[in-house]
């Protein structure tokens, strides 16, 4: 039969334009519904912003305000427009959208490219980076602490303007919302995610309906999308625009959500929402409060809420709480997320990760960081008790993630890429200084809560990076007391170590090939027995996302291949939860020096108590800090999908 491909002959007849039309239409309700998934998941942060930004810009009530003139008003609009276009459409769509890690984006992609490629050059440049990334990656987990608390309250305070008497119940109602957002976290989003795109679709046609009723009051406020007016605004009135900056950052919150959702919903998806639909409609809203400004500065109050007729209030305010918490949804499971590839990494102790989807790989559930979360949200909402103080606590957490970003993917650009120095200096030259403009804003408002952020980004950080050196002192003490692996094979086989071979598969995990598992060695030791067939795995997280299944398992008879001992390295990239038993399920029974019998196999864990010990490896309150982190270790059986009914755990102890 001739190749299908020339088209000459062929079983099947040519595919008729109507199959063609349907096979296309197919693909086009795909794209269309990805693209849907994405609005509702990736959008919620970003597209809730027009709620609060100008209203924080123009309060009266900040220590450096904005005074409601017709110069300002226009100024703001066109510094928002134009921040908006700069950091979230040049910067993260059109850039930082491009290098991805297999797939996967966000701050932590970036961490492991720039880890990849110190490793392959041994650069330095890139591992302080990295380290700079991970300060980045601490300051997100202030973001997902902030983001439920001002998006919700900022939704609730909507029933002010309905409803001025029940402004008492604002933080009640807000706390409440809260508590059973975080309750339902255990249950997944994959029933609930289902209704996010159209709600979010509704959401901003919305807004943007409204601002264009607000525009046609005043038509010249579309003069703002001149570049002039940003311009002119903060060269010529530099003392008030400067201190503003602190305020218009936030109509660029959400924009690393972009970044580290793609992986689950592809660039294009993402590119398409934006330019689309949500863009516009942010762009519009912006433009209609605006107006409303400049028609009476008494607007000032609520300019979102109030840009809505009299009988949409109601209405508006509970789109508006579903919006926020869709939003507050969204930078929780990127939370969640954060963590775990954090803890694939090492950079923080293995946790507990609840899958909640079969279909869906990316959504997990992160006890012990939920309830972490939960708790402090809550301390926000009451100790601030309004969106408005907030927003300077919010704004320095974005600015430090988005400069941090930017700095990344320019020596990403570089190392990757090759892209020429004159072009890194001239383009991202002037990416780093509307950052930097941003970040020294923010950090004017230090006393007035930009200092939170900083002081949750610098608490993470000093756990995760602690923890990393702790793990990595105890992993040397563990290499000296376990002892070269091919010597104590080569003693067992020799007779030097005299073991009585019992019927059964044993399974011992361990931290590479070259050393022994203390478990397998306090086996021989003490109880002077050895399994039929020995299994020493050890796993390897890779820095991409998923390994392919072909690639999983990689065997080594360990220099003999008759005394039943192979030694297994399992391979994981840093999105998934290692499965023991899966992976050895995929071992091909001629390499393994007989069958095993993994539905019978015991599998062998050591359990390592930390004591603080004298020597000076670190500080004692690093010390202090380790041990205390290592007590949220997730049990190890079930992290690595073990049978708890076949997993027999030796202890032992070390100093740190």
């Amino acid at each position: 039969m001739a190749d299908r491909r020339q088209g000459t002959t062929s079983d099947e007849p040519p595919a008729s334009p109507a199959r063609e039309a349907r096979r296309a239409g197919t693909r086009d309700a795909v794209r269309l519904a990805v693209v849907v998934g994405a609005l509702g998941v990736v959008f919620g942060d970003i597209g809730t912003s027009p709620i609060y930004t100008l209203q924080t810009v123009f309060n009266p009530e900040d220590p450096h305000p904005v005074p409601v003139t017709t110069d300002n008003v226009f100024g703001v609009v066109s510094l928002v427009f134009w921040s908006v276009m700069i950091i979230v459409t040049v910067t993260y769509v059109l850039l930082a959208m491009r290098a991805d890690n297999d797939g996967e984006g966000g701050i932590m992609a970036l961490i492991t490219l720039l880890r990849r490629w110190s490793g392959e050059r041994g650069r330095r440049g890139a591992m302080v980076l990295a380290a700079v990334g991970i300060f980045g990656a601490s300051l997100f987990f202030g973001d997902s602490m902030i983001t439920p608390a001002i998006s919700v309250l900022s939704a609730v305070e909507g029933l002010k303007v309905v409803e001025p008497s029940l402004g008492d119940a604002v933080v009640p109602i807000t706390a409440v919302i809260i508590v059973l957002l975080f309750l339902v976290q255990r249950r997944g989003t994959a029933a609930v995610g289902r209704v996010f795109g159209p709600v979010m679709i509704v959401w901003f046609v919305t807004i943007g309906t409204c601002g264009v009723v607000g525009i046609t009051d005043h038509p010249d406020i579309l003069e703002a999308l001149s570049p002039t007016y940003a311009l002119g605004f903060l060269f010529g009135h530099w003392g008030t625009a400067f201190f503003a900056l602190a305020a218009i950052v936030l109509a660029v919150t959400g924009a690393e959500a972009l970044y580290a959702d793609m992986g689950h919903f592809g660039r294009r998806a993402i590119t398409r929402g934006w330019l689309l639909l949500v863009l516009p409609a942010c762009v519009l809203s912006y433009l209609g409060q605006g107006a409303l400004i400049l028609d009476d500065p008494a607007n000032i109050s609520s300019p979102f809420f109030l840009l809505v007729p009299d009988w949409g209030r109601w209405p508006m305010v509970i789109l508006a709480t579903a919006a926020t918490v869709i939003a507050s949804q969204a930078v929780i499971t990127g939370a969640y997320s954060v963590a775990s590839q954090a803890a694939q990494l090492g950079y923080l102790p293995r946790l507990r990760i609840a899958h909640t989807s079969a279909s869906t790989f990316g959504q997990i559930y992160v006890p012990w960081i939920n309830w972490l979360l939960m708790v402090s949200v809550l301390t926000l909402v009451f100790a601030f008790r309004s969106s408005a103080e907030l927003a300077y606590a919010f704004g320095m957490a974005v600015t430090g993630t988005i400069t941090i970003t930017t700095l990344l993917f320019l020596y990403v650009a570089r190392a990757k890429w090759g892209t020429p120095r004159w072009l890194l200096a001239l383009g991202g030259g002037v990416l780093l200084c509307v950052d930097l403009l941003f970040v020294g804003a923010n950090l004017t408002k230090l006393v007035h809560g930009a200092w939170l952020p900083l002081l949750i980004g610098l608490t993470a950080f000093t756990v995760m990076t602690t923890w990393q050196r702790g793990r990595e002192l105890v992993t040397e003490q563990r290499a000296r007391a376990e002892g070269s692996l091919p010597e104590f094979v080569d003693e067992l086989r020799s007779g030097e170590a005299p073991t009585l071979r019992v019927p059964g598969t044993a399974v011992f995990l361990n931290r590479g090939k070259e050393t022994v598992p203390l478990a397998m060695r306090a086996n021989v030791r003490h109880n002077h027995v050895r399994h039929e067939h020995v299994v020493i795995v050890a796993l390897h997280i890779d820095p991409v996302p998923r390994v392919p299944a072909d690639q999983r398992v990689v065997v080594d008879e360990l220099g003999y291949g008759d005394d039943g001992i192979i030694h297994v390295t399992a391979r994981f990239g840093y999105m998934e939860k290692p499965d023991v038993p899966g992976a050895l399920a995929l071992l091909d029974p001629a390499r393994t020096e007989g069958p095993l019998r993994l539905d019978e196999a015991s599998y062998f864990l050591s359990k390592i108590e930390l004591r603080r010990g004298e020597a000076h490896t670190m500080a004692p309150w690093r010390k202090r800090l380790f041990i205390a982190t290592s007590y949220i270790t997730a049990d190890a059986a079930e992290h690595f999908s073990l049978p708890r009914e076949r997993t027999v755990i030796m202890g032992s102890h070390m100093e740190v």
